[in-house]
Parts: structure tokens; C-alpha cells; sequence
């Protein structure tokens, strides 16, 4: 059985602009291409357009996507391992859940008792859930610094992994205090904690200005860390893009 490209784009949710692209980058050919030039698929395109957008889910680039595709002999072991992949990233998404909540909830006490901070009471729990290397691939078209990002990451024990969340909690939780005070992002104490942010950031490779702005960027851009810090203090994201950007403008260039 066949379906046309009009069909399919209506059962999957992909647009058949998109579908004619994937066409266009060999990532999905149609089965054949009728007279009318119309392009139709079978049960193996179905298949093979599954794999497609549940590696998108994960993240995945169309040209990874491609050379994921084309290294995969049996169909049924590749289904197995996009399997694997989406358990892993529930997980993920459930702790990263869990701690947002359990955060919102501290922020609701504290705004009960009348206070202006919220006190973390299990701040190393703050960063469960987003690990580096997974938040780093927000950074499109920076690829040198999330690869060094990553392989440190990949060097790191259970422990070193759990002091480094904790630390950067930490240095959350102090660039937050700063705000509440009323500073301004380009005070010398906002910039001092940004340059210790910079210095843990630079144990992986130093970043240039370029890079260091887009980090800043993805603090208001990227959902997942934009949750991280508002849930922390309001206007947090915007504070740490602002206090970024003041210290490329003067320290990196």
C-alpha cells in the first residue's frame, strides 16, 4: 500500500515542504514517484520517517540524523535503540521535572513567610537533570567549545559530576543575591562572579566573546535553562545575560 505525500504529511504532522526536503537531502526518499509527479511512500518510508523524528525529538541534526540511518542495518536493533535513547530522555525530563517543582514550591513558602530569597533548602538538586553536555547543545554553530564541553564532561566521575552541579547552583544562587540587592550587571561584584563562572566554564576550553554571548543568549532562549534560573529568582535569566554580555564587552575582546 502507498500513500501520497499530501497523506502522509496529514498522518504524521509534517508539512510536505518538509517531506520534499528530506527528499531533497536523500534523508527520505519516496518509495516512487508517480506520472503526475506526486511523490508516494509505503510502510518502509512510515518506518523510516519514525526513526527520523523521534532522533529530532532527541536533539539530533538532519545530517547526525543521516549518517545515523545510513550506519543502521536492522531495523527492528535501531527501533530498539531510539527506544533506549527516549527512556533515557524521560528520565531526564522527570528529574528535571522534579526539581523545577520542588523549587516552585520553596518559592511559594517563601513568598507565604514574606521574604524577598528563596531558600533552597537542596540546592545540589537544582541542576539535576540538565547536565552540561546536554544544555551545551543549545549552542548551535559553536561546535569546538560544546565538543570540549562534552569530552570533559565524558571524563567525569558520579562524584565530580555531582560537585560540579552543586557549584554551579551555587554560583546561581550568589549572581541571584546580587540582584536582589539592586546591583547593576556591569558591578564589579556581578562581574567578578561571572568571571569565576567563566574560569569553571574555561576548565573545558576558554570561550570567546562570540561563544560566551551566545551562553548568555541561551540563559533567556533555551527553555531548560531559563526554568533553571527563574526558578531561583525572576529576572534571573536576563541578569545573567546582561552581566555575560558586560563582561565579553570588556574582558574578552
Amino acid at each position: 500500500m502507498a500513500w501520497p505525500i499530501a497523506e502522509i504529511a496529514r498522518m504524521s504532522g509534517v508539512t510536505a515542504r518538509t517531506l520534499r526536503h528530506y527528499d531533497d537531502i536523500d534523508l527520505l526518499p519516496p518509495a516512487w514517484i508517480g506520472a503526475n509527479g506526486h511523490r508516494y511512500y509505503e510502510e518502509r518510508q512510515l518506518l523510516r520517517l519514525q526513526q527520523v523524528l523521534v532522533l529530532r525529538e532527541l536533539g539530533l541534526g538532519l545530517p547526525e540524523i543521516g549518517r545515523i540511518l545510513a550506519a543502521q542495518v536492522d531495523e527492528l536493533e535501531a527501533l530498539r535503540g531510539h527506544h533506549r535513547r527516549l527512556l533515557t530522555e524521560r528520565d531526564r525530563l522527570d528529574a528535571l521535572a522534579g526539581t523545577v517543582a520542588r523549587t516552585i514550591t520553596e518559592l511559594e513558602q517563601s513568598r507565604k513567610d514574606g521574604t524577598d530569597m528563596i531558600s533552597i533548602s537542596r540546592p545540589e538538586n537544582l541542576f539535576e537533570g540538565i547536565r552540561p553536555a546536554q544544555c551545551m547543545k543549545a549552542l548551535h554553530g559553536f561546535p569546538e567549545l560544546t565538543g570540549a564541553v562534552e569530552r570533559r564532561t565524558a571524563t567525569l566521575s558520579k562524584a565530580a559530576i555531582d560537585a560540579d552541579e552543586r557549584e554551579r547552583t551555587a554560583q546561581m544562587i550568589r549572581l541571584a543575591e546580587l540582584l536582589a540587592t539592586g546591583l547593576p550587571a556591569d558591578a564589579d561584584a556581578v562581574q567578578a562572579e561571572i568571571d569565576t563562572q567563566y574560569r569553571t566554564l574555561a576548565q573545558s576550553r576558554a570561550a570567546t566573546a562570540e561563544e560566551y554571548c551566545a551562553i548568555g543568549r541561551c540563559c533567556v532562549e533555551n527553555e531548560h535553562w531559563h526554568a533553571a534560573y527563574e526558578s531561583i529568582a525572576p529576572g534571573l535569566a536576563a541578569y545573567q545575560r546582561a552581566a555575560i554580555e558586560a563582561y565579553a564587552a570588556t574582558r574578552l575582546h
